[in-house]
């Protein structure tokens, strides 16, 4: 693939979270448990039926609780999700969409504690 090129899995997915996020936001779905959600990423496979999103909360360290119902929540209106996308992608297929929590933020946090650690131990 030539630089600066990306594949159409990728734009798919990229355009999926915007329209996503878009509906999120405006408050399309009426569950109030997805209030708040964040579409982080979304990874759609090469033949562009499924879509991996990765979700978060806007809150400051959500509990387990609020980060199990929120990916619930958009899984339950995942059938919801997918005709509002086909109507806005216009593409042959819209994909299937299965929502897990993206921990990224809590990956990140850990990281740098431990090198705080380190650098702690490191200082004579």
């Amino acid at each position: 693939m030539p630089k600066g090129e990306t594949s159409r899995p990728a734009r798919v997915g990229e355009r999926i979270r915007e329209e996503l996020m878009d509906l999120v936001l405006r408050g399309a779905v009426k569950d109030p448990r997805t209030r708040g959600a964040v579409i982080h990423a979304v990874k759609v496979s090469g033949d562009l039926r499924q879509a991996k999103v990765w979700v978060r909360v806007s809150e400051i360290e959500p509990s387990a609780a609020r980060k199990k119902e929120l990916v619930a929540a958009l899984g339950r209106a995942s059938g919801f999700l997918r005709r509002e996308l086909g109507a806005r992608l216009g593409t042959k297929h819209t994909p299937e969409l299965s929502f897990v929590w993206d921990d990224t933020a809590e990956r990140a946090a850990r990281v740098e504690t431990l090198l705080e650690e380190i650098r702690e131990e490191e200082k004579p």
